[in-house]
């Protein structure tokens, strides 16, 4: 009898299932249970008894076999809720399963036990929303797991699950990551595709997973990864991302370390880690350091308004009569939207994109890769919604994403790594490779995890 979910990473449970150490049903009992006794409020839904049958089923000799895995609830499940977290679409369900998560099930053999809370539509790097209320980061009840995959985060750091899907459109993979003390990866845009209805515009978004382990991030990339006609910007299939990992040369490689990415505001703590981190990083994998300038363009309001083209879409006629039932940010935005964006204000977004995929490819003509912090500072109160003072301190939301979303920008791959947590809390240092090169930052991500080991989960987990 199994008293509590595993705590170890993907890949070591199906081993256990292989051995018959344990058994799919009785590792999603112990889930099921953990979850309910949580506080961490990390699932808005649960398939109970379709995850019962799949567990039932399950054929451990695939990837994933029996893995129970928590889904964020931006990605379409058929049959489970559909609400982008937001009170304006309760009642809606998933008419079809997106591509990723299909693979994942179908070809990985994994169970999906429900849905993980994430901010509302994805827009907010927060977890906090008017549907699901507050989750809490599991290492310490009342800060912030991130967003939007906040709650993917705070299941798999909790010790819930031990590994659930996520999304990423500027940091909402790596910045949940790195305030978890978790491995997030956001892969080349394309990496794996998002179809179907993939919303194309504005062409920054990527899913992904949140991970324990560098080699379960490689598994997911192995089972999901690969061109989709759904998704016309997909990438076509790469082979052997868990078995070659490790296997590449990274000696002489060139690499740039910027905590702060050249403008960001970052608490000196983080920023000192995060140097530490680097240099460690460099003596281990026998890289090469650079002095590169960076100056990445301000991305401003502009483009930041012209990406809720989406959304506004989705809304249809709902809008405006839906304002109240939205997150007071996301309706704050649409409104500005609606009364500014041109295609003045459109080109304005536009140049600045071209701009800063300019600037982050000369540094990438001189360097292989840019190590900086993940976030601005460790994770803050989870209650803030918006840039306010707590207890006298300013708590800088709209700096953070300033250190992930230029990736997403220009479609660099980039990975959160956990490093030394800095006063009881993880602390993310992310690592920006060329387009393509992803295989290389998971073999740095592996380099790190095999000279300084992170906990698997937070201290006490399951909480």
């Amino acid at each position: 009898m199994v008293d509590t979910p595993w705590l170890g990473d993907a890949c070591s449970l199906v081993e256990a299932f292989r051995a018959k150490e344990r058994s799919p049903s009785e590792e999603l009992e112990a889930t099921l249970g953990a979850i309910g006794a949580s506080e961490l409020n990390a699932f808005s839904h649960l398939d109970v008894d379709g995850a019962r049958a799949a567990a039932a089923a399950a054929d451990v000799s695939r990837p994933f076999g029996g893995v129970p895995v928590g889904i964020k609830e931006l990605d379409n499940v058929e049959g489970w809720p559909a609400t982008e977290a937001s009170l304006v679409f309760a009642g809606r369900t998933a008419t079809y399963t997106g591509t990723m998560v299909s693979r994942l099930r179908d070809a990985g053999g994994a169970t999906l036990v429900g849905q993980t809370t994430a901010s509302e539509f994805g827009g907010l790097n927060i977890s906090v929303t008017k549907e699901n209320g507050i989750t809490h980061n599991p290492w310490q009840h009342g800060r912030t797991a991130g967003g939007s995959s906040g709650g993917s985060s705070a299941a798999v750091a909790g010790g819930l699950v031990s590994i659930a899907s996520g999304g990423d459109g500027g940091g909402s993979i790596r910045i949940p990551a790195g305030f978890n003390g978790l491995v997030g990866m956001k892969g080349t845009v394309g990496r794996i595709p998002r179809g179907p209805r993939t919303l194309i515009h504005p062409m920054t978004v990527v899913v992904g997973c949140q991970a324990r382990s560098v080699r379960d991030v490689a598994r997911w990339y192995d089972v999901t990864s690969g061109f989709d006609s759904r998704d016309p910007y997909s990438l076509p299939r790469i082979e052997g991302w868990e078995r070659d990992l490790g296997s590449h040369d990274l000696r002489g490689m060139k690499v740039a370390i910027s905590p702060t990415l050249g403008a960001a505001v970052v608490a000196d703590g983080v920023a000192q880690s995060v140097v530490a981190g680097a240099e460690a990083l460099v003596r281990d994998a026998g890289l090469e350091v650079v002095d590169v300038e960076i100056a990445l363009p301000v991305l401003d309001i502009a483009w930041a308004l012209a990406n809720l083209v989406g959304l506004r879409m989705e809304l249809a006629d709902l809008w405006p009569d839906c304002k109240d039932l939205l997150t007071p940010e996301i309706a704050f935005g649409l409104e500005m939207a609606d009364g500014s964006v041109d295609l003045e204000m459109s080109g304005r977004g536009e140049a600045a994109r071209t701009m800063s995929n300019e600037a982050l490819a000369d540094v990438f003509d001189q360097v292989d890769f840019v190590i900086c912090a993940t976030n601005p500072d460790v994770a803050f109160p989870a209650h803030v919604s918006t840039n306010t003072r707590v207890a006298g301190e300013r708590v800088p939301l709209g700096n953070n994403g300033a250190l992930t979303i230029p990736a997403n920008i220009t479609g660099n791959p980039a990975v959160s790594i956990p490093i030394e947590p800095l006063d009881g809390l993880p602390v993310g240092m992310q690592v920006i490779g060329r387009h393509h090169h992803d295989a290389l930052l998971l073999d740095l991500a592996a380099v790190v995890e095999r000279e300084c080991p992170w906990p698997l989960v937070a201290p006490g987990a399951p909480v």
